[in-house]
């Protein structure tokens, strides 16, 4: 199916049936020969755009799958590139097609919503994961990216514009979202993937929320609508510097307007 690398139909539903860790184990060695993978004119894209936003030291794939996003930090990044999934399938392939060229790149199979490190980078990017998360996690993953980045550091990831109900993509994506709604409620473990349930307001105000300035930007390589809105969008959220204390000047006195002696 796809092509004659990628998985067959049998191997699709047998991954659909399976949970999404399990499902992407499965999936692993053929997922680069499916429409599910970010191609490459997106990830050129963004890196891109980064390069004008940047420098960066550190950068984060977050759900990395196979790697192909580790390819746009190495292009980005100076000092080194971390690649994290849950699926040991996927970072298998990501291991074997990581370059030798550009900073080194370490790989962790951890949940994106328990982040195994503390603030240790400046640049944290997802591509294409963020549907395997229902709306109500959302507000868990944003906290996540954020404690992981430096005061400064930036949370980007590409948006497309949902398509409009008179074009065909519109009800494939919403006869898949509904397909996979029956297939959740009458059977365990559950598979999540919805395209529909990821929408860019929802995704600002929560962005928001867990304390990030939220800006977004057109990716002009992919024009624009009708009506004259990017057909895709990057979105860069930045972790605010923390304030500085002020430094008490001489005879300052404490807060509560005692003295010491």
């Amino acid at each position: 199916m796809f092509s004659p690398e990628g998985p067959s139909l049998r191997e699709l539903a047998v991954q659909a049936l399976s949970s999404v860790e399990h499902g992407y184990d499965l999936l692993a060695p053929k997922f680069d020969h499916t429409p599910f993978r970010t191609p490459d004119p997106l990830l050129d894209a963004v890196a891109t755009a980064l390069r004008r936003i940047g420098p960066f030291d550190d950068g984060l794939d977050l759900c990395c799958g196979t790697g192909a996003g580790l390819d746009v930090l190495s292009r980005v990044c100076r000092t080194s590139v971390t690649g994290l999934d849950f699926s040991a399938g996927m970072l298998d392939v990501a291991r074997r097609r990581a370059g030798a060229d550009g900073p080194p790149v370490s790989l962790v199979r951890a949940d994106a919503r328990a982040l195994p490190f503390g603030a240790a980078f400046d640049l944290v990017v997802s591509f294409g994961a963020l549907g395997h998360f229902l709306p109500r996690e959302l507000p868990v993953l944003f906290a996540q990216a954020h404690s992981v980045l430096r005061p400064g550091g930036s949370f980007a990831f590409p948006v497309l514009a949902p398509p409009r109900p008179s074009t065909p993509a519109y009800w494939t994506l919403l006869g898949f979202d509904a397909v996979m709604r029956v297939r959740n409620a009458v059977w365990r473990p559950p598979f999540v993937m919805y395209y529909r349930a990821f929408r860019l307001g929802d995704v600002q105000r929560e962005l928001d929320r867990a304390g990030f300035e939220t800006r977004t930007q057109a990716l002009e390589e992919f024009g624009r609508r009708d009506d004259g809105s990017p057909r895709v969008r990057l979105v860069v959220a930045r972790r605010v510097p923390d304030p500085r204390p002020l430094s008490p000047g001489p005879g300052a006195q404490p807060a509560d307007g005692s003295v010491n002696s």
